[in-house]
């Protein structure tokens, strides 16, 4: 899939966002290596703590449908409403999240309103810990 069209299902994903409290809403598309697109949106919780972000919702969606293997994700975000915040970056734990599938090779796109930047996971989250780390203790998925 193309950039470009990955960065506009993330917008897309972004208008089914329920961010009542902060109305800061985002969107994800994560790409599997399937080829397959699984969108996410942030759900928020008036308790804050059981708030999902956007990221995670799709990274959930395509676990739970089996794909475990992906290739890029494309994050938009912004105050309801608008393009014109800036660039959104996955927070730290939807970072821990994408590095215990991916090796910090996967593409994150940041959309913002004119366009998107482009960096990996890996210079997302530098020195990344994930399954490998435990690979003397446990047998990695």
């Amino acid at each position: 899939m193309e950039k470009e069209r990955l960065v506009q299902t993330a917008w897309e994903a972004r208008e089914a966002a329920y961010a009542p409290y902060s109305g800061f809403a985002v969107g994800a598309a994560l790409l599997g290596k399937s080829g397959r697109v699984y969108t996410g949106c942030n759900v928020e919780s008036c308790a804050f703590g059981p708030t999902c972000c956007a990221e995670r919702t799709a990274l959930f969606k395509a676990v739970s449908e089996g794909e475990r293997e992906f290739s890029a994700i494309a994050v938009a975000g912004g105050p309801m409403g608008r393009r014109d915040g800036g660039v959104t970056t996955p927070c730290g734990v939807c970072r821990q999240m994408l590095y215990e599938f991916d090796d910090g090779s996967m593409t994150v796109l940041m959309a913002s309103g004119d366009g998107f930047c482009e960096t990996t996971l890996a210079q997302l989250l530098p020195m990344g810990f994930g399954p490998k780390r435990l690979a003397p203790m446990v047998t990695a998925p």
